[in-house]
Protein backbone atom coordinates (compact mmCIF):
# COMPACT_ATOMS: atom_id res chain seq x y z
CA UNK A 1 0.00 0.00 0.00
CA UNK A 2 1.02 3.23 -1.06
CA UNK A 3 3.34 5.23 2.21
CA UNK A 4 0.41 7.92 3.32
CA UNK A 5 2.53 10.68 5.49
CA UNK A 6 -0.62 12.20 7.08
CA UNK A 7 -1.32 8.33 8.36
CA UNK A 8 -1.33 9.62 11.58
CA UNK A 9 -3.99 12.42 10.65
CA UNK A 10 -6.34 9.39 8.97
CA UNK A 11 -5.74 7.37 12.44
CA UNK A 12 -6.79 10.47 14.64
CA UNK A 13 -9.76 11.16 12.28
CA UNK A 14 -10.98 7.38 12.47
CA UNK A 15 -10.10 7.69 16.22
CA UNK A 16 -12.17 11.04 16.79
CA UNK A 17 -15.03 9.01 14.22
CA UNK A 18 -15.35 6.49 16.03
CA UNK A 19 -15.93 8.41 19.39
CA UNK A 20 -18.59 10.63 18.01
CA UNK A 21 -20.11 7.11 16.25
CA UNK A 22 -21.16 6.11 19.93
CA UNK A 23 -21.69 9.69 21.45
CA UNK A 24 -24.50 9.99 18.59
CA UNK A 25 -25.53 6.67 18.47
CA UNK A 26 -29.42 6.56 19.90
CA UNK A 27 -32.15 3.40 20.08
CA UNK A 28 -35.29 4.62 18.26
CA UNK A 29 -38.53 4.10 20.87
CA UNK A 30 -40.01 1.58 18.34
CA UNK A 31 -37.56 -0.62 19.05
CA UNK A 32 -37.05 -0.10 22.41
CA UNK A 33 -40.78 -1.40 22.86
CA UNK A 34 -40.23 -4.91 21.15
CA UNK A 35 -40.13 -7.72 23.75
CA UNK A 36 -37.40 -10.14 23.21
CA UNK A 37 -37.72 -13.12 25.89
CA UNK A 38 -33.75 -13.64 25.87
CA UNK A 39 -32.56 -15.85 28.86
CA UNK A 40 -28.78 -17.22 29.06
CA UNK A 41 -28.07 -20.08 30.94
CA UNK A 42 -24.43 -21.08 31.81
CA UNK A 43 -24.23 -24.63 31.28
CA UNK A 44 -20.76 -24.69 32.21
CA UNK A 45 -21.57 -24.38 35.93
CA UNK A 46 -24.11 -27.16 35.51
CA UNK A 47 -21.36 -29.30 34.14
CA UNK A 48 -18.39 -28.21 36.34
CA UNK A 49 -20.96 -28.43 40.11
CA UNK A 50 -22.08 -31.73 39.15
CA UNK A 51 -21.90 -34.08 42.31
CA UNK A 52 -22.04 -37.32 40.49
CA UNK A 53 -23.52 -38.87 37.11
CA UNK A 54 -26.79 -38.55 38.31
CA UNK A 55 -26.52 -35.08 38.23
CA UNK A 56 -24.86 -34.98 34.60
CA UNK A 57 -28.10 -37.22 33.65
CA UNK A 58 -30.33 -34.20 34.39
CA UNK A 59 -28.50 -31.61 32.87
CA UNK A 60 -28.91 -33.86 29.58
CA UNK A 61 -32.71 -34.51 30.01
CA UNK A 62 -32.97 -31.10 31.08
CA UNK A 63 -31.62 -29.61 27.77
CA UNK A 64 -31.85 -32.02 24.96
CA UNK A 65 -31.38 -29.71 22.43
CA UNK A 66 -27.90 -29.05 23.67
CA UNK A 67 -27.64 -32.55 24.31
CA UNK A 68 -28.52 -34.07 21.08
CA UNK A 69 -27.39 -30.99 19.03
CA UNK A 70 -24.17 -29.32 20.62
CA UNK A 71 -22.90 -32.75 22.30
CA UNK A 72 -24.21 -34.85 19.57
CA UNK A 73 -25.07 -37.66 21.84
CA UNK A 74 -25.99 -39.80 19.11
CA UNK A 75 -22.38 -40.33 17.99
CA UNK A 76 -21.91 -42.30 20.95
CA UNK A 77 -22.46 -45.79 22.06
CA UNK A 78 -25.20 -44.83 24.64
CA UNK A 79 -26.55 -41.99 26.71
CA UNK A 80 -24.38 -43.72 29.52
CA UNK A 81 -20.89 -43.48 27.44
CA UNK A 82 -21.67 -40.03 26.73
CA UNK A 83 -22.27 -39.22 30.76
CA UNK A 84 -19.34 -41.49 31.54
CA UNK A 85 -17.42 -38.63 29.25
CA UNK A 86 -18.91 -35.67 30.49
CA UNK A 87 -18.08 -36.67 34.31
CA UNK A 88 -14.42 -36.92 33.72
CA UNK A 89 -14.40 -33.24 32.53
CA UNK A 90 -15.33 -31.62 36.12
CA UNK A 91 -11.89 -33.68 37.39
CA UNK A 92 -9.52 -32.56 35.03
CA UNK A 93 -6.60 -30.12 36.52
CA UNK A 94 -6.38 -28.17 33.35
CA UNK A 95 -10.26 -28.15 32.56
CA UNK A 96 -11.26 -27.19 36.32
CA UNK A 97 -8.23 -24.16 35.86
CA UNK A 98 -9.82 -23.05 32.20
CA UNK A 99 -12.89 -23.15 34.51
CA UNK A 100 -12.13 -20.76 36.77
CA UNK A 101 -10.52 -18.68 34.77
CA UNK A 102 -13.68 -18.15 32.35
CA UNK A 103 -16.11 -17.34 35.48
CA UNK A 104 -13.51 -14.56 36.62
CA UNK A 105 -13.14 -12.79 33.09
CA UNK A 106 -17.25 -13.45 32.73
CA UNK A 107 -18.32 -12.78 36.07
CA UNK A 108 -20.73 -9.76 34.82
CA UNK A 109 -22.54 -10.64 31.78
CA UNK A 110 -24.85 -7.85 31.83
CA UNK A 111 -22.93 -6.12 29.11
CA UNK A 112 -23.20 -8.90 26.50
CA UNK A 113 -26.39 -9.91 27.51
CA UNK A 114 -27.66 -5.85 26.75
CA UNK A 115 -26.39 -6.07 23.80
CA UNK A 116 -27.57 -9.32 22.71
CA UNK A 117 -30.85 -8.15 23.63
CA UNK A 118 -30.55 -4.78 21.35
CA UNK A 119 -29.32 -6.57 18.51
CA UNK A 120 -32.58 -9.51 18.98
CA UNK A 121 -35.23 -6.20 19.22
CA UNK A 122 -33.64 -5.08 15.78
CA UNK A 123 -33.59 -8.18 14.29
CA UNK A 124 -37.45 -8.70 15.31
CA UNK A 125 -38.30 -5.32 14.35
CA UNK A 126 -37.01 -5.63 10.44
CA UNK A 127 -38.28 -10.03 10.85
CA UNK A 128 -41.47 -9.76 13.05
CA UNK A 129 -41.05 -13.83 12.45
CA UNK A 130 -37.68 -13.87 14.02
CA UNK A 131 -37.70 -16.31 17.11
CA UNK A 132 -35.04 -15.48 19.49
CA UNK A 133 -32.99 -18.66 20.12
CA UNK A 134 -32.42 -20.02 23.67
CA UNK A 135 -29.02 -19.22 24.16
CA UNK A 136 -26.01 -21.23 26.23
CA UNK A 137 -22.78 -20.70 27.35
CA UNK A 138 -20.31 -23.40 28.05
CA UNK A 139 -16.75 -23.99 28.24
CA UNK A 140 -15.73 -26.26 25.92
CA UNK A 141 -12.73 -27.06 26.45
CA UNK A 142 -11.38 -25.03 22.74
CA UNK A 143 -13.76 -27.72 20.54
CA UNK A 144 -16.22 -25.52 19.61
CA UNK A 145 -16.69 -21.28 19.95
CA UNK A 146 -20.04 -20.60 18.42
CA UNK A 147 -23.13 -22.66 17.67
CA UNK A 148 -25.57 -21.67 15.69
CA UNK A 149 -29.15 -22.47 14.45
CA UNK A 150 -32.98 -21.51 14.16
CA UNK A 151 -33.14 -22.57 17.95
CA UNK A 152 -30.20 -22.08 19.68
CA UNK A 153 -27.13 -20.49 20.54
CA UNK A 154 -23.92 -22.09 22.30
CA UNK A 155 -21.15 -19.66 22.77
CA UNK A 156 -18.20 -21.42 24.10
CA UNK A 157 -16.60 -18.60 26.40
CA UNK A 158 -13.46 -20.10 26.59
CA UNK A 159 -12.71 -18.54 23.73
CA UNK A 160 -13.09 -15.62 24.04
CA UNK A 161 -10.91 -15.04 27.09
CA UNK A 162 -8.75 -11.94 26.72
CA UNK A 163 -5.52 -11.70 23.94
CA UNK A 164 -3.08 -12.15 26.77
CA UNK A 165 -4.47 -14.90 28.68
CA UNK A 166 -2.17 -17.71 29.06
CA UNK A 167 -5.38 -20.02 28.00
CA UNK A 168 -5.64 -19.44 23.75
CA UNK A 169 -7.14 -21.34 21.39
CA UNK A 170 -4.60 -24.34 20.40
CA UNK A 171 -3.22 -23.29 16.75
CA UNK A 172 -5.12 -20.28 15.72
CA UNK A 173 -2.98 -17.32 14.39
CA UNK A 174 -2.56 -14.80 16.08
CA UNK A 175 -4.02 -12.46 13.24
CA UNK A 176 -7.54 -14.12 13.94
CA UNK A 177 -6.95 -14.73 17.97
CA UNK A 178 -7.00 -11.03 18.64
CA UNK A 179 -10.59 -10.36 17.67
CA UNK A 180 -11.66 -13.58 19.79
CA UNK A 181 -12.35 -11.16 22.94
CA UNK A 182 -15.24 -10.28 24.63
CA UNK A 183 -15.45 -7.17 22.45
CA UNK A 184 -16.25 -8.89 19.96
CA UNK A 185 -18.54 -11.26 20.83
CA UNK A 186 -21.72 -10.05 20.27
CA UNK A 187 -20.91 -8.61 16.64
CA UNK A 188 -19.27 -11.88 15.57
CA UNK A 189 -22.85 -13.69 16.81
CA UNK A 190 -24.96 -11.39 14.82
CA UNK A 191 -22.89 -11.72 11.67
CA UNK A 192 -23.41 -14.79 11.94
CA UNK A 193 -27.53 -14.93 12.36
CA UNK A 194 -27.16 -12.50 9.14
CA UNK A 195 -26.52 -15.63 6.71
CA UNK A 196 -30.32 -16.52 7.56
CA UNK A 197 -31.31 -12.92 6.19
CA UNK A 198 -28.11 -12.82 3.37
CA UNK A 199 -29.99 -14.04 -0.25
CA UNK A 200 -27.04 -14.70 -2.87
CA UNK A 201 -26.91 -16.12 -6.12
CA UNK A 202 -25.38 -19.36 -5.92
CA UNK A 203 -24.64 -19.27 -9.78
CA UNK A 204 -22.21 -16.54 -9.14
CA UNK A 205 -18.54 -17.61 -8.63
CA UNK A 206 -17.03 -13.84 -8.77
CA UNK A 207 -14.89 -12.34 -6.46
CA UNK A 208 -17.46 -9.19 -6.59
CA UNK A 209 -20.49 -11.81 -5.47
CA UNK A 210 -18.61 -12.29 -2.47
CA UNK A 211 -17.84 -9.12 -1.63
CA UNK A 212 -21.36 -8.07 -2.01
CA UNK A 213 -22.40 -10.97 0.85
CA UNK A 214 -19.95 -10.12 3.23
CA UNK A 215 -20.70 -6.41 2.61
CA UNK A 216 -24.16 -7.43 3.04
CA UNK A 217 -23.18 -9.52 5.89
CA UNK A 218 -21.36 -6.16 7.92
CA UNK A 219 -24.10 -4.14 6.93
CA UNK A 220 -26.99 -6.20 8.40
CA UNK A 221 -24.47 -6.40 11.69
CA UNK A 222 -23.85 -2.66 12.22
CA UNK A 223 -27.89 -2.02 11.61
CA UNK A 224 -28.31 -4.45 14.47
CA UNK A 225 -25.71 -3.36 16.26
CA UNK A 226 -26.07 0.79 15.60
CA UNK A 227 -23.57 1.63 18.76
CA UNK A 228 -20.93 -0.94 18.19
CA UNK A 229 -18.10 0.78 16.24
CA UNK A 230 -17.03 -0.59 12.70
CA UNK A 231 -13.69 -2.20 14.08
CA UNK A 232 -15.45 -4.73 15.84
CA UNK A 233 -17.90 -5.53 13.37
CA UNK A 234 -15.11 -6.59 10.67
CA UNK A 235 -12.83 -7.03 12.93
CA UNK A 236 -9.29 -4.82 12.20
CA UNK A 237 -7.25 -2.48 14.50
CA UNK A 238 -8.26 0.79 14.50
CA UNK A 239 -4.39 1.29 12.23
CA UNK A 240 -6.07 -1.35 10.02
CA UNK A 241 -9.28 0.71 9.40
CA UNK A 242 -7.44 3.78 9.39
CA UNK A 243 -4.80 2.79 6.79
CA UNK A 244 -7.75 1.32 4.78
CA UNK A 245 -9.56 4.51 4.13
CA UNK A 246 -6.29 6.42 4.37
CA UNK A 247 -5.68 3.55 0.98
CA UNK A 248 -9.24 3.43 -0.14
CA UNK A 249 -8.09 4.67 -3.62
CA UNK A 250 -5.15 2.69 -3.93
CA UNK A 251 -6.73 -0.39 -3.13
CA UNK A 252 -10.10 0.17 -5.20
CA UNK A 253 -7.62 1.22 -8.32
CA UNK A 254 -5.93 -2.62 -8.17
CA UNK A 255 -9.19 -3.85 -8.04
CA UNK A 256 -10.61 -2.26 -11.15
CA UNK A 257 -6.90 -2.19 -12.80
CA UNK A 258 -6.84 -6.23 -12.42
CA UNK A 259 -10.21 -7.05 -13.38
CA UNK A 260 -10.33 -9.03 -10.08
CA UNK A 261 -13.70 -8.15 -9.28
CA UNK A 262 -14.75 -10.95 -11.94
CA UNK A 263 -12.31 -13.45 -10.69
CA UNK A 264 -13.87 -16.66 -10.44
CA UNK A 265 -10.72 -18.98 -9.48
CA UNK A 266 -11.54 -19.99 -5.80
CA UNK A 267 -7.65 -19.40 -4.72
CA UNK A 268 -7.23 -16.13 -6.32
CA UNK A 269 -10.91 -15.03 -4.36
CA UNK A 270 -9.32 -15.82 -1.06
CA UNK A 271 -6.54 -13.52 -1.91
CA UNK A 272 -9.23 -10.73 -1.60
CA UNK A 273 -11.52 -12.28 1.03
CA UNK A 274 -9.49 -14.97 3.02
CA UNK A 275 -8.51 -14.95 6.31
CA UNK A 276 -4.67 -13.78 6.42
CA UNK A 277 -2.32 -11.81 8.03
CA UNK A 278 -2.82 -9.28 5.02
CA UNK A 279 -3.74 -9.04 1.81
CA UNK A 280 -0.45 -9.32 -0.34
CA UNK A 281 -1.77 -9.08 -3.97
CA UNK A 282 -2.26 -5.78 -3.02
CA UNK A 283 0.32 -4.68 -0.49
CA UNK A 284 1.89 -6.40 2.46
CA UNK A 285 0.27 -3.44 4.82
CA UNK A 286 -3.06 -4.06 3.58
CA UNK A 287 -4.68 -5.88 5.95
CA UNK A 288 -6.64 -9.49 5.48
CA UNK A 289 -9.77 -9.95 4.15
CA UNK A 290 -9.99 -6.11 2.60
CA UNK A 291 -12.08 -7.34 -0.43
CA UNK A 292 -14.32 -7.45 2.29
CA UNK A 293 -14.19 -4.08 3.47
CA UNK A 294 -14.89 -3.12 -0.04
CA UNK A 295 -17.48 -5.53 -0.14
CA UNK A 296 -18.89 -3.35 2.55
CA UNK A 297 -18.45 0.47 1.31
CA UNK A 298 -20.25 -0.96 -2.13
CA UNK A 299 -23.05 -2.12 -0.02
CA UNK A 300 -23.32 0.83 2.23
CA UNK A 301 -23.28 3.11 -1.01
CA UNK A 302 -26.17 1.18 -2.60
CA UNK A 303 -28.48 0.98 -0.10
CA UNK A 304 -27.86 4.90 0.57
CA UNK A 305 -28.17 6.25 -3.23
CA UNK A 306 -31.53 4.20 -3.74
CA UNK A 307 -33.16 4.36 -0.29
CA UNK A 308 -34.61 1.30 -0.07
CA UNK A 309 -35.10 -0.82 3.29
CA UNK A 310 -32.88 -3.65 4.94
CA UNK A 311 -34.89 -6.48 4.38
CA UNK A 312 -34.72 -5.39 0.41
CA UNK A 313 -31.33 -5.03 0.32
CA UNK A 314 -30.92 -8.47 2.03
CA UNK A 315 -33.32 -10.09 -0.19
CA UNK A 316 -30.93 -8.90 -3.10
CA UNK A 317 -29.34 -11.65 -4.63
CA UNK A 318 -27.85 -9.57 -7.80
CA UNK A 319 -24.06 -8.92 -6.93
CA UNK A 320 -23.92 -7.23 -10.12
CA UNK A 321 -26.83 -4.93 -9.57
CA UNK A 322 -25.82 -4.41 -5.97
CA UNK A 323 -22.20 -2.65 -7.58
CA UNK A 324 -23.80 -0.63 -10.68
CA UNK A 325 -26.54 1.30 -8.81
CA UNK A 326 -24.19 1.66 -5.98
CA UNK A 327 -21.96 4.53 -7.89
CA UNK A 328 -19.16 3.39 -5.56
CA UNK A 329 -16.25 5.76 -5.46
CA UNK A 330 -13.20 5.82 -2.96
CA UNK A 331 -13.60 8.54 -0.71
CA UNK A 332 -11.36 11.66 -1.50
Amino acid sequence: MKTNPLILIAILFFLFSCQKENQDCEISEEVQAIKVNLKIENLEDLLFEAKGQEDIDYFLESHPDFSTKYLQQDLYPSKEALISTLAEIPKDTLMIELYQEVKKEFSNFAEIEKDLEIAFKHIKYFYPNFQVPKVYTFVSGFTSDIYLDEEMLVIGLDYFLPNEHRFQPPEMPEYIARRYDKEHLVPMIITAISSVFNETDLKDNTLLAEMIYYGKAYHFTKSMLPCTPEKLIIGYTPEELAACYSNEDFIWTHLIEEEAIYETNPFNIRKYTGEAPSTDIISPDAPGRVGRWVGWNIVDAYREKNNIGLVELMAEKDAKKVFMQSAYKPRQ
